[in-house]
């Protein structure tokens, strides 16, 4: 009997875990088809934006946006369960947004997105002023 709240509590917390995406499985961006191509010999579509946060691809920071982050920050960086990234860029720089990307912050798990999709998404966050 003393184990049904356990067992309820660790299927909740794993049900709250697996809504803020934690696949290591990347789409491309809906806008270009799946290629096998690598990225280095594929045709350039858009030149990067580059600004004081860095150089970054708007496009593919936004759609590894919607499919990691957005069931807890919304799908507009309104937050949800997470917090408002509307303006985040106002409080965090590029650096500290990659912080918190590696270490975790709160309730976000760390790791969630790496390498360099976290530093894309980072320096597209650090533009949100």
């Amino acid at each position: 009997m003393k184990r049904i709240p356990l067992v309820l509590s660790a299927a909740v917390l794993a049900f709250s875990l697996s809504a803020c995406g934690t696949s290591n499985q990347t789409q491309p961006p809906a806008q270009q088809p799946a290629t096998d191509t690598p990225a280095a010999e594929q045709p350039a579509t858009e030149a990067p934006s580059t600004t004081p946060s860095g150089s970054y691809d708007a496009a593919t920071a936004e759609t590894m946006y919607k499919n990691t982050c957005s069931g807890c920050h919304g799908q507009t960086l309104e937050g949800a369960v997470g917090p408002n990234l509307q303006k985040i860029g106002s409080q965090l720089n590029k650096d500290e947004i990659m912080g918190i990307l590696e270490k975790g912050k709160g309730s976000m798990p760390p790791g969630l997105v790496t390498g360099k999709d976290a530093e894309n998404i980072a320096a597209w966050l650090a533009d949100k002023k």
